[in-house]
């Protein structure tokens, strides 16, 4: 049966699904890492944090404390005069961000409600982030205009909208605005806009195969009808994207791929839809909408530049051109209904942009083009109109409001590709996760399905040469998988059983079976493409610049235009220049109104609003493809300031892998019983030290090494009854070490601050040895056993082979590297000493390091903080850059405005060089952008006409407006030729 060509839409409700739960159709997906912190509590409230810069002591602490509190719906407000930071608890309901800060204002300081920290999940109280796609916007101007729009929109809690991207992200709530609405107020705007994407597990979107007509539909409907726990599905025929809402407790995305294909007896196939997919191809149609518009006025244009330069050369058909036909002669006739194509049909866009975006109150480069090519085109129908009337022959202008659109459509076209190319990172991430995968399912049968209906717990199979489909533990099987793709690590890894894989990785040699842990959006290549995405759809502040002048950049130029129109006109009435400037058949007024016409198209203030956010994708991008990930451009922005670099020691200048080196013992016991009685007591401990020290008296025991593999503790654990004692009163001391009873005996494993607590002396033979150690760089364990120290352990974690370069090379860049750590002062030294760092904070308590970091910040110095673990997270949120290494923890990556994906050190320096060349790029974009805007106006003024007789068509200026913007992005572009600084370069880095 023939395709039908209805446009065939369907809305239906599975009978008994609950209204509520249909609504529900979004949820969060890019901005994570704008949600809040605590959320919104039970109670209804919101907590944010505001930067408060001006502070200088308590009284202006207090000050800015009793105007938060002043403010109706704050319910408390506390200010941290060290971090510049105020955090405040408020009903959302009586009072919005924006009053927050303007109470902070109104006391006489500086506010910046601040982006806050990803989690995971839903938003809170059911409030959804939808993402959009927005055409038609060509300066922060639009930029502004949209955002404006859309935060002023009742139930909008947040709007984010980035030029370079064309995307909007909107935080709103659902039960009292909806998507459609939205998109329906960008659209009254002046610009197109189109929901892309959610990320919510009750709803999924298929493409579907094999239906092609309305019964073909009805029995979809009757698949999907049937099937228990959907709720709701629509479906567009001519598409053929299948939305469904069900229940995720009663069934799965992959079981209603089977059900609906099965139900069709095969005649249906389904395929989930990637939403990237769809961004990609609005993309290319954006391109190839103005490419064909290009080419269609190229080629309407060119047929006035041959009658114009040409025919004249070629009496026949110059005469047929001179031929009067009616009013006017035939080559005016030609000119006006070329140019009317031309002007109204392929440069409606114009004209529809700029009428929607005057009639909000906001103006664009939509409005200067549109202004500029009407005034050309009016004032040559004029001409003509006012020549057949007195049968004078003035000239006409057609020629310049054609070239004008054709050479502002070129420049369109080539700021889409350009702009395509700096969204490469995240397209070269898409593609890297693989499109099917093998299912193993009962008696080892194989199945293969898509990719993304991959659930937790499945068993995959992942053959030599092909891509791990999802991220997970291997079950079976040996191979080396390439993980360079996500960790910037060259060196292939192995992978043996227990070891965890990420999807989207190659694995190169032997066949794995892999069992599914994460899927979705919880997989780590889904983690570097949300933070990518968050980081290029933030701005960074010197944006704000920007988006100041875009403010002011047309009525301004609009301005200049009708002053320049003036003061040329007004000097010829007055004689004040020769009629031999006039153009051939010219009067004072054409003469001034191409100067004017001149300065409205050739202002531009595109190149001002893709200056930062074209550099800042690219960046993300570089940064991501050499493992280190940015979470946004206020984080570049302070990343190239950094004065001081604060390391944590253990895990990251160290290999954080402790080993016992030495083990001695002062009371003649024996060695291994000495041992046998310190693995007791630290066999149910979590440190790395207890660790280590358990791993080295079971290999002392028994001369095994399995514990390398399997891990100490777990390993200890299983011999326990054969040759640990039995341990009582267990108890962990932070800082310290452990206590507990063997035997009804108190044993104490820690540091000297444990023995001198519990009343037991130290010898000043034990002593000496511990300070030996500590300077030897080795971390000094005593052990006492009823009341008397029976021995020391000497326990060593090797720095990284990197740390002292990386260290040197820090100091060249001009930031000073500083070192804190819980550990004693005389092994701090030695350790800061081997790598050659001069300031150290030795025996800080975890929650102390947030302290030493704002210790460093108290002169306005921007510092950075790295560390690898959770008891890092706090000093990493308090940094004005954390750096997350090696991946590091979760919580760790949620603090950190860096993820530095491989344990190298050597990423901090990419990170902060990456910045640098960042910002000069942007600095380099803005004298661009402001040098051309400041030196083209004049001369489309004609300020060297007057001496040089140096005059710009408007054609020449159109041409020069639509290049300028190119230039810029195509500036941004060389950030992708950035490489990361080696070893060997390192030290030659010198002070900028």
């Amino acid at each position: 049966m023939a395709p039908s060509r209805s446009r065939d839409v369907q809305l239906t409700s599975i009978a008994g699904a609950e209204d509520d739960d249909a609504g529900d159709l979004e949820e969060v997906r890019l901005l994570d890492s704008y949600d809040s912190r605590d959320g919104i509590d039970d109670g209804g409230m919101r907590r944010i944090q505001v930067r408060v810069t001006g502070m200088t002591c308590a009284a202006c602490s207090t000050s800015v404390e009793s105007a938060l509190c002043a403010v109706d719906g704050v319910i408390t407000a506390s200010v941290a005069l060290l971090q510049n930071k105020a955090d405040v608890v408020f009903n959302p309901a009586l009072v919005k961000d924006e009053d927050i800060k303007n109470a902070i204002e109104d006391a006489g300081f500086e506010a910046e409600i601040l982006p806050e920290p990803s989690t995971t999940g839903k938003m809170p109280h059911g409030t959804l982030v939808g993402q959009f796609i927005i055409g038609g916007m060509t300066c922060a101007a639009c930029v502004n205009s949209v955002e404006g729009i859309l935060r002023d929109l009742p139930g909008i809690k947040r709007a984010v909208v980035a030029l370079a991207t064309s995307l909007g992200e909107v935080e709103y709530d659902p039960s009292v605005i909806g998507k459609d609405d939205i998109v329906n107020a960008i659209e009254d705007a002046g610009f197109e806009g189109s929901f892309v994407q959610s990320s919510e597990q009750d709803k999924v979107v298929f493409e579907v195969v094999g239906v092609y007509s309305l019964i073909d539909t009805q029995v979809l409907e009757g698949v999907l009808g049937s099937i228990k726990g959907v709720r709701q599905f629509r479906f567009d025929q001519i598409s053929g994207q299948l939305d469904i809402v069900f229940d995720p407790e009663v069934l799965s995305p992959r079981y209603l791929v089977d059900g609906i294909e099965g139900g069709s007896n095969g005649k249906f196939k389904l395929r989930v839809r990637n939403p990237y997919t769809r961004m990609a191809s609005k993309d290319v149609e954006e391109s190839s909408t103005m490419f064909r518009l290009f080419m269609s006025s190229l080629l309407l244009s060119i047929p006035l530049f041959f009658m114009k330069l040409v025919c004249p050369h070629i009496p026949m058909i110059y005469s047929l051109l001179l031929r009067r036909c009616g009013p006017f002669l035939m080559g005016d006739w030609l000119k006006w209904g070329l140019v009317s194509i031309i002007q109204f049909v392929i440069g409606k866009r114009f004209y529809i942009a700029a009428t929607r975006a005057l009639k909000n109150g906001s103006t664009n480069m939509d409005v200067l083009v549109a202004v500029g090519t009407t005034a050309s085109y009016a004032y040559s129908v004029c001409a003509l109109l006012y020549g057949a009337l007195t049968g004078f022959r003035a000239p006409v202008y057609f020629e310049t409001s054609a070239m004008l659109i054709t050479f502002v459509l070129l420049g369109k076209y080539l700021e889409c590709l350009a702009k395509g190319k700096t969204s490469d990172a995240i397209k070269k991430l898409v593609e890297l996760a693989p499109a099917t995968a093998l299912l193993i399912i009962k008696d080892k049968e194989e199945k293969e399905i898509d990719s993304l209906l991959i659930q937790p717990g499945d068993m995959l199979k992942v053959l030599p040469g092909t891509k791990i489909p999802a991220d997970g533990i291997v079950t079976w099987g040996s191979s080396y998988v390439n993980e360079s793709m996500v960790t910037g690590e060259a060196v292939p890894v192995q992978k043996e059983v227990n070891a965890s894989v990420i999807g989207g990785t190659i694995n190169l040699h032997g066949v794995l079976h892999i069992q599914a842990t994460k899927v979705g959006s919880d997989t780590v290549l889904s983690q570097i493409i949300s933070l990518v995405e968050t980081a290029q759809m933030s701005k960074a502040p010197i944006q704000k610049f920007a988006d100041y002048v875009a403010s002011i950049f047309v009525p301004t130029v609009v301005s200049l235009a009708l002053l320049t129109f003036f003061s040329w006109y007004g000097a010829g009435s007055v004689g004040a220049y020769p009629e031999e400037w006039l153009p051939e058949n010219g009067n004072h007024f054409v003469f001034a109104l191409m100067f004017s016409i001149a300065v409205v198209v050739i202002a531009c203030p595109c190149a001002l609003g893709l200056a930062t956010p074209t550099a800042v994708m690219v960046a993300t991008g570089v940064g991501a493809n050499n493992g280190v990930l940015i979470k946004g451009g206020d984080a570049l922005e302070r990343a190239q300031m950094v004065k001081y670099v604060i390391f944590d020691k253990t895990g990251t200048l160290t290999q954080g892998k402790a080993s016992v080196t030495t083990a001695k013992t002062f009371t003649g016991m024996q060695r291994g019983e000495f041992l046998r009685l310190v693995a007791s007591a630290e066999a149910s401990s979590e440190h790395p030290l207890a660790q280590a020290i358990v791993e080295y008296a079971r290999h002392f025991h028994f001369f095994d090494d399995s514990s390398a593999s399997n891990g100490a503790q777990n390993g200890a654990k299983e011999l326990k009854s054969g040759w640990l004692f039995d341990v009582s009163d267990f108890i962990a001391l932070p800082g310290k070490g452990v206590q507990c009873l063997i035997d009804g005996k108190p044993i104490l494993v820690g540091n000297r601050k444990l023995m001198a607590e519990s009343g037991i002396d130290i010898s000043d033979e034990v002593e000496n040895f511990v300070v030996e150690l500590e300077e030897s760089a080795r971390t000094g364990v005593l052990v006492a056993y009823d009341g008397i120290v029976i021995g020391v352990l000497g326990i060593s974690d090797p720095l990284k082979r990197e740390a002292s370069v990386v260290i040197e090379g820090l100091q060249k860049m001009g930031v000073r590297p500083v070192m804190v750590t819980g550990d004693n002062r005389r092994t701090a030294r030695a350790v800061a000493k081997e790598v050659g760092i001069q300031d150290v904070r030795a025996e800080v308590m975890p929650a102390g390091k947030a302290d030493v970091v704002q210790s460093f910040q108290k002169d306005g110095s921007i510092v950075a903080m790295v560390g690898d673990g959770i008891n890092d997270s706090p000093a990493l949120a308090a940094a004005d850059v954390g750096m997350a290494i090696g991946a590091g923890t979760d919580i760790a990556i949620e603090a950190a405005d860096y993820v530095l994906m491989r344990n190298n050190l050597e990423d901090v320096i990419t990170a902060i060089d990456l910045s640098r060349k960042t910002f000069s790029r942007i600095r380099l974009n803005y004298v661009f952008a402001m040098v051309y805007n400041v030196v083209a106006i004049p001369v489309a003024a004609g300020a060297l006409y007057p001496s040089l007789r140096i005059k710009l068509p408007p054609w020449v200026a159109g041409a020069c407006m639509a290049l300028s913007s190119v230039s810029v992005v195509c500036s941004s572009l060389l950030l992708r030729r950035y490489r990361r600084p080696r070893l060997t370069q390192i030290l030659e880095i010198v002070v900028e």
